[in-house]
């Protein structure tokens, strides 16, 4: 189906980087009025510990750092004592990484500026309005993603 040009491919990739990277300020900007001296990656690494996420690989994939990188960034959260790295009982050669008691809860801080922070990206839009807007992020996400090989 050809599509009208309400706007070009760069115009919407542009819009796109520029909601993430306001989404990403608007998440640190609450981090630091709750009293977290966390950047993103950090805070991506402590939710998706709190989700269960233990590997220094995965969490350098979903943060997009590399592995050296990730594991200077999780240097930081242990020295913070966010963190400890633990020996994997089924692979002695493989560490597991564990939130702290202080750890758990900013990730339970970091939940409720999620939260926040998607009532101040919807704002405006009515239920519908949010479902079809999630639909359809979703529809050009799937549309984009390229085929496993």
């Amino acid at each position: 189906m050809p599509s009208s040009p309400i706007c070009t491919g760069s115009a919407l990739g542009l819009l796109v980087r520029q909601v993430r990277d306001a989404m990403r300020a608007r998440w640190e900007h609450e981090l630091v009025k709750v009293g977290h001296d966390l950047n993103f990656s950090q805070f991506l690494a402590i939710k998706k510990l709190a989700e269960g996420v233990a590997n220094v690989t995965e969490l350098a994939r979903i943060a997009e750092l590399s592995p050296g990188a990730m594991t200077r960034l999780l240097d930081k959260l242990e020295g913070r004592g966010l963190i400890v790295r633990v020996a994997d009982p089924g692979d002695r050669r493989a560490l597991n990484i564990q939130l702290t008691g202080a750890g758990r809860q900013i990730a339970r801080d970091i939940a409720q500026c999620g939260e926040r922070v998607r009532d101040v990206a919807l704002e405006g839009l009515d239920d519908a309005q949010r479902a079809q807007f999630i639909h359809l992020l979703g529809q050009v996400r799937d549309n984009l993603s390229l085929p496993e090989s």
